[in-house]
């Protein structure tokens, strides 16, 4: 970091940089009034709808700036207000084969709040008529349900309880008027976050013994939207801070990266993109009737490939997600599995999950994130149950054959956690003689290491292996060895990475 930098605020964007490429719009910006409330300060969202927000400003499609509320003690809002919300967005990766890489001033934020300590500050902004929409990202840990908030608490510490103690406010401030109520856009990682959030908010009305009117208020004047959203944020960027500094000519403590991708499916009446018109300025932003197929896509494909090659990638010596997309037969692993296994289970337009699976691909490859293979495999057996056992299981229902890539993929992740020592809560595992450790829940590595002892002490074979993994209710929910010609599949690949290791395995799966 350079000290002898100035600092970047209002004074020095307009004094040195407006008009220049990093802030190619007008002061007008920077004074348009307050239409968001938005719970979480974090990189995601400035990165995200904060972002979007600003992008819309400068084409004058939406006219209007978040307020920023801290939602817990410790946060970044004295850093955000102390460069009056200003801040730097790089938004780098690859787009349509082409390195990109993109700087840009965001002035989509008004101004931050403390909850715990401007909680009266927070309570005035459920005042402004103009103020009626709600932004949360507060981890999937902030929807939460806790029966130890009050109404009267400054504030309740969980975020469905302050948004509750603010609506309430508006409620009473307005009288009831059904006109002031809100468009709730939660982006948290929830399942039906919206749904979610509605339902404790409603057990907090009831227990907090509040009207019924205000619980009619709440259902009949504001809109509790599900969302689903898609952008890698990596933040601030501690490597390269020096160097980027000296590039801008300022100091940016609040500095933000991420990928170029960006994708928001918002589950709501399309008649409310009026209200945020993202539609008008082509952001990638879509308004559905039902999202479920949209988070499929996203598990499946996405999820899915990343999961069923983090064990053969990292088995085969790659360590970084970027370097087995430029590998050409991981890469080929890669595209198969998603094209082959994966996209023909899939009911929604071809086209479509062609074009979105594409961009996976360039997402992949993307230069300026370091995506580690290992970091990515925490908890990799509940996430094969979740992302990509679904697609195995309906490959074999539907084609009566087995999808070679996936099985494949699955005696992999056997091998992967092929470790009979337990030590500080991780499975100790060998590559080429080097250990790594595995992070997952005890119960998944206590299973790992006793079954991979009994393989070492002759007490069973690897068809035994692939049998008793297959058959492990508790970590796939169904005994998989009921599964016509699973078993055998397992073991026979078992057997191979066994014998010849996964690289020339792999060849052979894939006839090179």
């Amino acid at each position: 970091m350079s000290n002898n930098l100035p600092q970047l605020n209002k004074e020095y964007l307009k004094n040195n940089l407006l008009g220049t490429e990093i802030a190619d719009y007008s002061a007008e910006i920077m004074e348009y009034p307050e239409r968001v409330v938005q719970f979480g300060e974090g990189n995601f969202l400035r990165a995200f709808v904060d972002w979007m927000f600003h992008e819309m400003n400068k084409e004058g499609v939406f006219k209007g700036r978040a307020v920023i509320v801290q939602p817990i003690p410790q946060g970044r809002v004295s850093n955000l207000n102390k460069q009056d919300n200003l801040y730097t967005l790089l938004l780098r990766g690859i787009e349509k084969g082409e390195v990109v890489n993109k700087r840009e001033i965001i002035t989509g934020v008004s101004r931050g709040l403390e909850a715990y300590t401007q909680w009266d500050e927070v309570l005035k902004l459920a005042e402004n008529p103009e103020v009626d929409i709600v932004v949360s990202n507060t981890t999937e840990a902030g929807i939460v349900y806790s029966a130890d908030d009050k109404l009267d608490d400054t504030p309740p510490a969980t975020y469905p309880g302050k948004l509750t103690a603010y609506l309430y406010h508006r409620y009473q401030y307005f009288n009831g008027d059904r006109d002031k109520g809100m468009l709730i856009v939660p982006v948290e990682l929830n399942d039906r976050n919206g749904d979610r959030l509605k339902d404790i908010v409603y057990k907090l009305i009831d227990n907090w013994n509040l009207s019924e009117d205000f619980k009619e208020w709440i259902e009949e004047g504001n809109v509790f939207v599900n969302t689903l959203v898609d952008r890698i944020v990596t933040g601030y960027p501690f490597k390269e801070i020096g160097e980027l500094e000296e590039e801008l000519g300022y100091h940016d403590e609040n500095l933000d990266t991420g990928e170029i991708f960006h994708l928001w499916i918002i589950e709501g009446d399309e008649g409310l993109k009026e209200k945020l018109p993202f539609h008008k300025i082509g952001l990638n932003v879509k308004w559905v009737d039902d999202m479920t197929q949209y988070r499929s896509r996203k598990v499946r494909i996405l999820n899915g490939a990343h999961t069923s090659t983090v064990p053969v990638s990292y088995l085969m010596g790659v360590d970084l997600v970027r370097d087995a997309v430029n590998n050409d037969l991981l890469s080929e692993f890669i595209e198969r599995v998603i094209f082959e296994d994966i996209i023909p289970n899939m009911t929604l337009d071809p086209g479509e999950l062609d074009d979105f699976a594409k961009k996976i691909l360039e997402r992949f490859a993307n230069p300026y994130i370091d995506h580690k293979w290992l970091d990515i495999s925490l908890n990799s057996t509940s996430k094969f149950k979740t992302r990509v056992l679904p697609s195995l299981v309906e490959y074999i229902e539907n084609k009566k054959k087995l999808p070679e890539k996936l099985v494949f993929s699955l005696a992999a992740l056997i091998t992967f956690y092929k470790g009979t020592e337990i030590r500080d809560g991780h499975l100790v595992a060998y590559r080429d003689g080097e250990e790594y450790l595995i992070k997952d829940d005890i119960e998944a590595l206590e299973f790992y290491a006793g079954l991979w002892g009994r393989y070492q002490n002759d007490g069973i074979d690897l068809e035994e292996v692939a049998e008793i993994v297959l058959a492990n209710q508790d970590f796939w929910k169904q005994d998989l060895n009921e599964l016509p010609g699973l078993t055998d599949g397992v073991s026979a690949y078992l057997k191979q990475i066994e014998d010849d290791g996964v690289e020339k395995s792999l060849c052979r799966l894939l006839n090179k």
